[in-house]
């Protein structure tokens, strides 16, 4: 049955799931990089694309892993070129992410010739020891010399990754990195805190007592990131993201700020293609299996991908659009809240929205609500607030 073009999804993300080796702070779903299996992926990736091609209209697309970028130039080749064929016109926004280990300029140019016009790439930091604290397989001469590659191939939309609050670092070392990565000119800075997830080696080192967490040390990394950002042209727009071309209206993204993921957080809809991948359409939540092997399987027998579905009903959905949009800078305009939930903000939140400026945590006029700089430092615990 043919999808009226109202109701077509215009957010992709896919997932491929393999890596030269699992980081130690990784908690997403990936496994060691096998030729047979990669091929087999790209095969039956391909199919799922076609398949979903009815309902999708993506105006940005976002590949991510995993390392999408180790995959080979034949593998990639096919896959580009389905991504186009699904759309009538080439995505807004279409973004790869990269390991700046497996960057060639046969592979970058090929991504720029079919349409891809954003990199996402995995640095973490600038240290040669911290790289090896996290297990990552790249080392700091491979971050310029990508970067290069990549300037060379004609990207001019560049983020970089980068975490803070890593075992062993420390301020000074922060601010090196930081000074150093901003100095790159990339138009986009990811940054984040060091998460401890179970069943990563972090967290085992954490427990078995190797390292402590102290988070005044995490809390004055964070204020140096905002304040180095920010001087530079970085303009934060989300708790952990800095984009160039900052608007002088508080409320307005910036320029080069990521529009796909400003779709999730702003509870816009979204289609999650590959094994472990979260999709989310017309009220239903999705997780495909993560399990590559099975994944394919059930693609070439044309069987669902999915391991569970959910729909939330109206106002739990709402009260975690709430909690996502004010990760952002902007905040909620009241009434892109009520269009794209039904619910007022400032009626269904009251106390909440009360609590939160009397913290010194956020601040509103008469069109919208958003956080203050120390309360995106606490948009987690701001978020658990609206949650119903």
């Amino acid at each position: 049955m043919a999808v009226h073009p109202s109701q077509l999804v215009r957010s992709l993300y896919v997932h491929v799931p393999f890596c030269a080796q699992k980081c130690h702070y990784c908690a997403f779903y990936s496994e060691a990089s096998s030729g047979d299996l990669m091929n087999r992926y790209t095969a039956a990736l391909n199919a799922d694309l076609r398949r979903a091609a009815a309902n999708l209209q993506p105006r940005t697309v976002f590949f991510g892993g995993g390392t999408p970028s180790i995959l080979t130039a034949k593998q990639w080749q096919p896959i580009l070129e389905t991504v186009r064929s699904i759309s009538s016109t080439p995505p807004t926004e279409w973004t790869i992410e990269c390991n700046p280990a497996t960057v060639s300029l046969e592979k970058a140019r090929l991504w720029r010739d079919h349409g891809v016009n954003r990199i996402s790439m995995g640095v973490q930091s600038l240290d040669e020891q911290l790289l090896d604290r996290l297990g990552r397989v790249h080392d700091r001469s491979m971050v310029f010399k990508s970067l290069d590659t990549f300037r060379k191939a004609g990207f001019d939309n560049i983020n970089i990754d980068l975490m803070f609050a890593i075992p062993g670092q420390t301020l000074r070392v922060w601010q090196e990195t930081l000074n150093e990565a901003i100095s790159l000119q990339t138009e986009h800075l990811s940054s984040y805190e060091v998460i401890y997830e179970e069943d990563t080696a972090l967290y085992q080192q954490l427990k078995a007592g190797e390292f402590d967490v102290d988070e005044d040390l995490a809390c004055s990394m964070h204020e140096l990131l905002v304040d180095s950002a920010e001087a530079a042209g970085l303009g934060q727009y989300e708790v952990a993201n800095f984009a160039r071309g900052k608007s002088a209206d508080p409320r307005a993204f910036p320029s080069r700020a990521c529009q796909h993921n400003i779709n999730y957080w702003l509870g816009g809809e979204y289609a999650g293609l590959g094994p472990s991948a979260c999709g989310y359409i017309r009220g239903e939540r999705t997780r495909n299996w993560a399990n590559t092997q099975m994944w394919c399987e059930l693609v070439e027998k044309g069987k669902p991908t999915a391991e569970w579905k959910e729909t939330l009903d109206p106002l739990p959905r709402a009260g975690e659009i709430a909690a996502f949009g004010l990760r952002t800078r902007p905040g909620w305009s009241f009434a892109l809240f009520h269009e794209t939930t039904g619910f007022d903000l400032r009626k269904d939140w009251r106390e909440e929205l009360q609590d939160l400026e009397q913290r010194g945590w956020a601040m509103r006029d008469h069109t919208s609500f958003r956080l203050t700089r120390e309360g995106l430092r606490f948009a987690d615990a701001a978020a658990e607030m609206m949650l119903r």
